[in-house]
């Protein structure tokens, strides 16, 4: 068992993931210390051309308004409505902590089974968000205020769209019978690929670049979606975007 460590350490502040606060405070600090590296490497991209070199979009630079803007908008959703509805959650079905920690190969196949199945919940949902105009105009627009991403962009959303994204995270674990532990790693691997997604540059130790066949885009992926909307409409993985000849390289 070599995640019990780990777990028994976590058990040992039940009192704090029994806590209705505990998920929005989780979900928040992780964003936000996911999105500090990069907004170090925007400080520094005007300065250091090593560092400017990776920028997908050289041209662009993210202002304090922008990310004063981006910031704003995300404590907002999480504190107005996200906020209520955990609490909501945490009254209707009590977390349950159980003494044993899962197997490490079942935490590992539960969490990519999560992504892939979310993966799956996001293109769809993001490719309706495109081709009905109204769905488009009245929630998803928003996000597309940015064509040059930075990290903070990620939950640059709406009310709708972070509710419906948050709900796809929530219920993936649930469905497959996840352990609380292999669900905190999953909503922290969605969060850092999300956040990666938007950061901007193309780093040498990339997701995409360490998963092979092409098969995971990325921040190059995305980056081209906010400027050619038509195309690469799944969040992370390429292939319902090479089966229904959207993806664009």
């Amino acid at each position: 068992m070599l995640l019990q460590p780990v777990w028994s350490f976590l058990l040992g502040h039940s009192s704090l993931l029994h806590s209705p606060f505990f998920p929005v405070f989780f979900s928040l600090t992780v964003y936000l210390i996911f999105c500090l590296p990069f907004l170090l490497l925007d400080l520094l991209s005007s300065r250091w051309s090593l560092v400017h070199r990776y920028k997908l979009q050289p041209q662009s630079s993210i202002n304090w308004t922008t990310a004063q803007s981006c910031l704003a908008l995300t404590l907002y959703n999480h504190l107005i409505f996200i906020f209520p509805l955990t609490v909501l959650n945490w009254y209707l079905r009590p977390v349950l902590l159980p003494q044993e920690a899962p197997p490490l190969p079942q935490m590992v196949a539960q969490v990519l089974a999560c992504l892939l199945l979310f993966d799956f919940q996001s293109f769809i949902w993001h490719l309706l968000h495109h081709k009905v105009p109204w769905l488009y105009r009245t929630f998803h627009k928003l996000h597309h205020t940015y064509t040059s991403t930075s990290a903070l962009t990620a939950e640059y959303s709406g009310v709708w769209e972070t509710l419906s994204l948050g709900l796809f995270a929530a219920a993936n674990p649930l469905l497959l019978g996840c352990h609380p532990l292999t669900e905190m790693l999953f909503f922290i691997v969605n969060i850092w690929l999300s956040v990666e997604d938007h950061c901007g540059y193309d780093l040498p130790w990339a997701t995409h670049r360490l998963i092979p066949f092409g098969l995971y885009g990325g921040a190059r992926h995305h980056d081209l979606h906010h400027i050619k909307s038509k195309y690469n409409y799944a969040p992370y993985f390429t292939h319902w975007d090479r089966l229904t000849g959207t993806l664009y390289t």
